[in-house]
């Protein structure tokens, strides 16, 4: 019985951290997608002189524009193209599984980065 308890206890420990270190490693590679992404509107702009003034409203749609860029966490997240003129950007990831709905990551051309509604993840890391 003793030995039971102990074991409930550190379940009870252990799950959670393990739950937050994955949705925290999922946030960080869809961080890390963000800036593939980014590379490839800036190596539009160094081959045209201009960004590409579409936008996209899913990650269907950004990879379609992007065709050598692939999103690692396409399962848990939307990736979109915003703001789009000929001189700036924002790309956006949005959470869509059940525990990173409502998360937001976003960056600029001018590589301003925000995180929000992420839990207990507030930066970029």
């Amino acid at each position: 019985m003793i030995t039971l308890v102990i074991v409930a206890i550190l379940a009870g420990i252990a799950l959670p951290s393990y739950t937050s270190y994955i949705t925290k490693s999922e946030i960080r590679t869809a961080q890390a997608d963000l800036v593939a992404l980014s590379l490839n509107l800036e190596n539009h702009f160094q081959r045209q002189l201009t960004y590409p003034t579409s936008t996209t409203s899913n990650t269907a749609e950004t990879k379609a524009l992007f065709t050598g860029w692939t999103p690692a966490q396409a399962s848990d997240f939307s990736y979109t193209l915003s703001t789009a003129t000929s001189t700036t950007y924002t790309v956006t990831a949005t959470g869509t599984s059940s525990n990173l709905s409502g998360c937001t990551i976003s960056l600029t051309n001018l590589n301003e980065r925000s995180v929000s509604n992420c839990g207990s993840f507030t930066g970029w890391q």
